[in-house]
Formats: C-alpha cells, sequence, structure tokens
C-alpha cells in the first residue's frame, strides 16, 4: 500500500533496515533533479531507492496551549542547535506493550536512553510485584532464554531492584514526568518517540532575543515538535549516498520482500569494515561518502576516492584537555609516536587527598598553599596562604573529640621555613588549595610521561612536532593529560598513489564505503602517517565513558569527623 515518505519514515522501526522502496506518485511524478545537502537526483514515478538509514534534520515546532496546537500558533522551523533548555512534557496517550515501547521509544546506554514509565495497575512477576504507580526504568533491551526482554529497574526504600519484563507483556504503560532538562538536540536524538509528538516546555528563558528568533519575544511557554527525518538511500545506478528530507511531497511503497536488495550497491561503515574478519584484510574499497574536515587525510578522503584497507586494530592515544578556568576546553587523543616534547606545568590540587594520591617515590611533591585552613585540632596544622610544603607519606594519628579518642587518616608534610624544615601533619579531609612547584627542567617526549609519571599530568609543548606541516599542540598554552586509552582504527592509503599510510579512527569518522573487487597491489602498507585528533565535547565524554566501563570508581576522600 502507497504511503507519503513522511509516513513512512515516521513508523519505520530502525531494526527493520534497509527497505527498498518504489517512488509511486507527487510533485516528482515526471522526473524532477532534487538538491540536498549537495547531492542532485531524479525522483521520478517507478524509480527504486534503497533507504539504509534515517535521522532527525530539524524539527517543526508549534506553541501548545492545554496540550494542543494554538489555533493562532504558526509553525515554526527550528535547527537542532537551537538554544535554550527544555523539560519534556510526559505523554499522556499509554503504551498497550513493552515491545511497543521499544519499538518506538529510544532505549540505550546512555542516561538519556533510560526511559521511566509506571502501570496503573500492578504487575505480579515470578519473584516480585510492581505496584501500580511504581515508576519503572527501562535500561536496556536483550535476549533472555531465548526470549526478548528489556531489563528493569524499581527503586524501594533507595535500593534498586531489577527484574526483566518480556517484550510480550501487556498493560497500559504512562510515561512517567521527567525532571531533567535537556537541549534541543538531544530531545531529537532520544526524547521523541516514533509516531508520536513531544510536547517540550522552555525551562530557562533565551539570554538574548531578535527578530531572527522565530518564538515570540519572552517565549516561555509549551511547544509541540514534530520531527523532520534526514533520510539516507541508495540509488539503482549511483555510487553515492543521497539524503532526502522526509517532508518531501512523495508517495513510496514498501517492496523490500519481492525485490532483489542486493542488486544496489552495498554501503558500509566503518563500523561494519572493523566487525569483518582479519583474514579478509586487505581489501580495495571506493568511498561513498566521506568526511567532513580539512585535516589530513580527512581532506583526502573525497567521494569517488578508491582506497585500500590494509589491517583494523587497537591503538593506544593520550586523552588531553587543554587547561583553562572557562570553557570550552578543547580536546585532543595525540598518538604515543607524536615527535614533539614536553615540558611539565604545575598541577593544582584541592585537597590534601589528592595530594596523596599525586605521590610518588620517585620524586618528592613541592607545593605552595593557596587556601588557608583552620584545624579544630590541636594535633593538626593550620594553614596559611603562601606556606610551602614537602609531601612525606600517608599515615594516622589520634585525636581527642569529645572527650574520646578518634583516628584519623592525615598526610606527613615538611613545612618549608626559610633556613629550616618543620613536621606537620595535614588531615586527609582538609580542602584547601595547592599548586605544585616545579624544578624540573627536562624535556619529555609523551612515551617517557606515560611510563614515568602518573596522570593526570599537566604539560606544554616545548618543541613542536616537526614531521608534521602545523602542530595544532604547539598554539595550545597548557595541556593535561588525562589517561590512556586504545581504541579501533583501520590502516588505509590511497589506491592509486599509496605514498604513506593513515590511522582513521573508527567511531568518530563518518564515512560510507563499498568494497570492490579488486587486488590489492602493494600487501605491505607504506610509511604510517599517525596525527593529533582534535575531538568534540560530545566525543570526549563518550570515550571517557566507554573507557571507563571496565575502571573502578576512585576511592572517596575521607569525611571530615562530626
Amino acid at each position: 500500500m502507497a504511503c507519503t515518505l513522511e509516513k513512512f519514515i515516521h513508523s519505520l522501526d530502525p531494526r527493520a533496515l534497509p527497505r527498498v522502496l518504489q517512488i509511486q506518485s507527487g510533485i516528482y511524478f515526471q522526473g524532477s533533479i532534487y538538491e540536498m545537502f549537495g547531492n542532485e537526483c531524479c525522483l521520478s514515478t517507478g524509480e527504486v531507492i534503497k533507504v539504509i538509514g534515517f535521522k532527525i534534520n530539524k524539527l517543526i515546532a508549534s506553541i501548545c496551549e492545554n496540550n494542543e496546537v494554538s489555533q493562532f500558533s504558526a509553525k515554526v522551523e527550528l535547527p537542532l542547535n537551537f538554544p535554550g533548555l527544555y523539560k519534556v512534557v510526559a505523554d499522556k496517550t499509554p503504551y498497550v506493550s513493552v515491545e511497543e515501547i521499544t519499538r518506538k521509544v529510544s532505549i540505550g546506554p546512555t542516561r538519556f536512553g533510560h526511559p521511566c514509565f509506571y502501570s496503573p495497575e500492578d504487575i505480579k512477576l515470578a519473584n516480585l510485584t510492581i505496584k501500580h504507580g511504581e515508576q519503572i526504568t527501562f535500561n536496556s533491551v536483550e535476549e533472555v532464554k531465548g526470549t526478548m526482554a528489556v531489563n528493569c529497574g524499581v527503586v524501594r526504600n533507595n535500593q534498586s531492584h531489577s527484574f526483566t519484563l518480556p517484550l510480550s507483556q501487556e498493560g497500559k504503560f504512562y510515561e512517567c514526568e521527567d525532571d531533567q532538562i535537556y537541549t534541543l538536540k538531544e530531545i531529537a536524538e532520544w526524547k521523541i518517540p516514533k509516531c508520536r509528538n513531544r510536547i517540550v516546555k522552555l525551562s530557562n528563558t533565551l539570554h538574548t532575543w531578535d527578530c531572527s528568533n522565530p518564538l515570540p519575544e519572552n517565549f516561555d511557554g509549551c511547544l509541540i515538535l514534530t520531527p523532520v527525518y534526514e533520510v539516507q538511500a541508495v540509488m539503482k545506478f549511483r555510487k553515492d549516498i543521497v539524503h532526502i528530507l522526509s517532508d518531501l511531497d512523495v508517495e513510496v511503497k514498501d517492496i523490500t520482500d519481492c525485490y532483489d536488495i542486493s542488486s544496489f550497491l552495498q554501503p558500509l561503515s566503518l563500523e561494519d569494515v572493523f566487525e569483518r574478519t582479519s583474514k579478509e584484510f586487505p581489501m580495495v574499497a571506493e568511498i561513498m561518502e566521506g568526511p567532513s574536515g580539512s585535516q589530513k587525510p580527512y581532506n583526502l578522503l573525497h567521494t569517488g576516492k578508491e582506497i585500500v584497507i590494509y589491517k583494523k586494530y587497537q591503538a593506544t592515544r593520550v586523552l588531553a584537555s587543554e587547561i583553562r578556568s572557562d570553557s570550552p576546553k578543547r580536546r585532543f587523543l595525540i598518538p604515543v609516536s607524536y615527535k614533539g616534547k614536553f615540558k611539565r606545568r604545575p598541577r593544582e590540587f584541592p585537597t590534601a587527598y589528592d595530594l596523596e594520591i599525586a605521590r610518588t617515590e620517585k620524586e618528592q611533591l613541592h607545593v605552595v598553599a593557596t587556601k588557608a585552613f583552620d584545624s579544630p585540632h590541636k594535633e593538626f596544622f593550620s594553614v596559611s596562604v603562601g606556606d610551602q610544603f614537602l609531601v612525606q607519606q600517608c599515615q594516622t594519628s589520634e585525636v581527642l573529640y569529645e572527650g574520646r579518642k578518634k583516628v584519623i587518616d592525615v598526610l606527613a608534610c615538611e613545612q618549608i621555613l626559610s633556613d629550616t624544615y618543620k613536621k606537620v601533619l595535614l588531615p586527609m579531609y582538609m580542602e584547601g588549595g595547592f599548586v605544585e612547584v616545579i624544578h624540573d627542567k627536562k624535556q619529555y617526549q609523551i612515551s617517557e610521561i606515560c611510563k614515568e609519571f602518573r596522570l593526570p599530568f599537566n604539560v606544554k609543548v616545548s618543541v613542536r612536532d616537526l614531521s608534521v606541516e602545523e602542530d595544532v599542540l604547539a598554539a595550545v598554552p597548557g595541556l593535561q593529560f588525562e589517561e590512556e586509552i586504545t581504541d579501533s582504527y583501520l590502516l588505509i592509503s590511497s589506491s592509486s598513489s599509496p605514498v604513506e599510510s593513515w590511522e582513521i579512527p573508527v567511531y568518530r569518522l563518518n564515512m560510507s564505503v563499498h568494497l570492490l573487487s579488486k587486488d590489492v597491489q602493494t600487501v605491505v602498507p607504506p610509511a604510517t602517517k599517525t596525527t593529533v585528533e582534535e575531538i568534540s565535547e560530545e566525543q570526549y565524554y563518550m570515550v571517557r565513558r566507554y573507557e571507563n566501563q571496565t575502571l573502578h570508581p576512585p576511592p572517596r576522600p575521607p569525611k571530615k569527623p562530626t
């Protein structure tokens, strides 16, 4: 049955991709050149396209009154980066099964992907009864004993209880009120269910308003958001990926079940390529959609270019952030093969406990106090701004508190006086402020820093990397090396002129290729070039989240005795 492209995409489950569609009718029934994002395509009646993906491109907003579109409201177009923070208004229409929720609501690993629902009736499970009105958090979808189910949780008396609900579980499920605030982009990615609109309330008024703002001045009400999707598709006789907006006025018919889908080119993301077995490498591929960016090698990876993909592997990078008090900070992933040199920069420590964490046997930590501390016990030292200390070791000390002896963790230090040293004790719970005094003038390679010092570690480039045309780190006044991470890479080179090979990140480069049935002329890759990769704030937190999934959190600093 034919329907509009908009209706089809709004109801399409991403898990059902790819889908083959035939153009039935519309404005373009006689064939017309349609341009979107620099791609031109001809959509004529009978044309067949393969939809390989879709994402929200923009939002159509209407002012909302009493959960309905205001009769005086005109529809306005909002880009995903439109400023402001918004609260999500709970949908009053219930879902009729767990399966419908998983089909229409985004459930994923981030905090945005844990939607909450409640049932107006008790749900009786084998070893637990979910009470009516109790908030149920949907955490993930997976197969449990051969049956697809949702991992859920409820909180009772500050304790979390985990359980699973099968997708076949029926009943009314209502969305819970959400007290979090989100950007429009976060709402578009996580909080707009399939086949439904979303009502949001502006949480903070926009700091500036000008005539280009499509919303009324001082507006602080509710908006009904309707998504417009960007559809990624492959056409029969084209080697690139075309982008079509879902509100294009054409009708389509799903013919996937009666069409040979293999007759289309098969676009592969870098993740798809990485999932291939090591025996399949090296391989020759043609780029169907290249990444954006002027930095090498991204500026060489344009649509239509043939590349050789030699191998897949894990490589080490140092995650570094620009040292500055204001935001946003620049973030970098630095290869250990970086040929520049670094000098140390002073570290800052907010508590005595941080001094203990940074202390090493290799060298004595020398710090200056930047904040005063008045000790409540005579056994501990009262710190003044400007006091200098050499950090010695962690130990315990007894103090008299309300007539009773209490054992406290302390940091033994030597206070530096004009002509002598004085032994003092600083309680671990001390909230002060210290800055490091650097005596080390040596220049270090990045590999030496990772081997000899404990991260995080503050540095500045003293000798730039002369093997690259532009060293982006040289202009940064200070860097903090935060941690070493392991990431996934593909090693590639140009197929026509393999002078050098490049490492490209698998999970941060938006690029599609299709494989060619060609033999690789040179199995051994040419000299490998590694680059410093500047990453966005969002990519920075994703890298840290994936890296820290297997790590235990650091211990909490000791509490002040009460």
